[in-house]
């Protein structure tokens, strides 16, 4: 089996130290800003402003994914000045065990760190707490070509992927059969066309459901996606975690950065003008011109309606389902991935859903803040 694990290396942090330092944005000069504070009473003001700057560090670079879209169109919309917030955008490399480390040093402050990555971080003692999530469903999915109609004809077969099978990806196919000792695995590029054209003998391979599946449809080559979620395979989307040691000392800029992406969330998908927009703000971030703005504005609407699709039982956009983390480190476990020293109730204290409740009057966001 191969997955993904968070280890540590000091040239390569700081590698990525440098990288986003170059690349920082500040939210100082919003597209469409209203006056600083506009949206917050003096006092909370006050109290948000002595947070000092706050890094937010995209899980990679700036995709028009949930998780970092609304960040960058919170930025450029003012939503963050009007909340007294000063905070600058770095992109993150896709790097999911870097985040986290730049993140427990407070290098960053916020960062889109999926449930199971942050369960798996804890495990190796990084210190995060998670305070969001849009959704149990993930973004890991499988993709066939359209022969195969049942996960139990990959038996035998050659299955390709990008480094690692995703945990959820793997519990899956195991879930439906598949004998998973029986299985070729081999590692491909980015190319997702090598499905199609069954390079290497591919009969399946792995990918993102907003990102592959796009571009091949857009390619005019046929697939069959595969969703974990919909053998109730337990992941996260758009989650979010924090420095705890400035969710402590910084309460209502924790609840306001959140109140603000959420805002702008519901504006970047209110209507196509407006996730052009927002698509728009990230591709002057990316720099412009190598910037496919069509295949991100495709990104956003598919993740967008994977949340919808997959809303979190009993909470607002936003919050956290306990018993799904608990799925998470029992799916941990059966892949050896964390101990089974760390329990459910161990990693349910790991993220801390008050954040949300306090932003919430029962399913409306509160905007603007108290």
């Amino acid at each position: 089996m191969q997955h993904r694990l968070i280890k540590t290396g000091l040239a390569s942090l700081t590698a990525v130290i440098l990288t986003i330092g170059v690349a920082a944005c500040s939210s100082g000069s919003p597209a469409d800003s209203s006056s600083s504070g506009s949206a917050i009473s003096a006092k909370r003001c006050e109290e948000n402003k002595a947070a000092g700057p706050i890094t937010y560090l995209s899980g990679y670079q700036f995709q028009s994914s949930a998780s970092i879209l609304e960040y960058v169109a919170a930025s450029k919309l003012g939503y963050f000045s009007d909340l007294c917030l000063t905070v600058q955008l770095k992109p993150g490399s896709g790097d999911t065990a870097q985040n986290t480390k730049l993140l427990a040093s407070g290098q960053a402050t916020v960062s889109a760190i999926a449930q199971q990555d942050l369960i798996q971080a804890r495990a190796n003692g990084i210190d995060i707490e998670g305070i969001s999530s849009y959704s149990n469903a993930g973004l890991d999915i499988l993709m066939t070509n359209p022969g195969i109609t049942d996960l139990t004809q990959l038996d035998g077969q050659v299955v390709g992927h990008k480094g690692y099978v995703p945990a959820s990806v793997e519990a899956m196919m195991v879930k439906a059969g598949v004998d998973w000792n029986s299985l070729k695995l081999v590692k491909e590029g980015y190319d997702p066309s090598v499905l199609p054209r069954k390079q290497d003998g591919l009969a399946a391979l792995t990918g993102f459901i907003s990102n592959e599946p796009n571009q091949l449809k857009a390619a005019g080559d046929k697939v069959t996606v595969w969703q974990p979620v919909k053998y109730g395979i337990p992941s996260s989307l758009g989650a979010m975690a924090v420095n705890p040691a400035f969710a402590k000392a910084h309460p209502t800029a924790v609840q306001d950065i959140l109140r603000a992406a959420l805002h702008a969330y519901d504006y970047c998908s209110a209507s196509e003008a407006n996730t052009e927009k927002c698509v728009g703000f990230a591709a002057d971030l990316s720099g412009g011109a190598t910037y496919d703005k069509k295949l991100n504005a495709t990104i956003w609407k598919t993740e967008t309606q994977v949340v919808a699709d997959n809303p979190t039982h009993g909470q607002p956009l936003g919050g956290m389902d306990p018993a799904n983390v608990t799925k998470l480190v029992d799916m941990l476990h059966q892949f050896q991935i964390v101990p089974d020293t760390v329990t459910g109730d161990q990693a349910a204290k790991w993220f801390d859903n008050s954040y949300i409740t306090a932003i919430y009057s029962g399913d409306t966001l509160i905007w603007p803040a108290p």
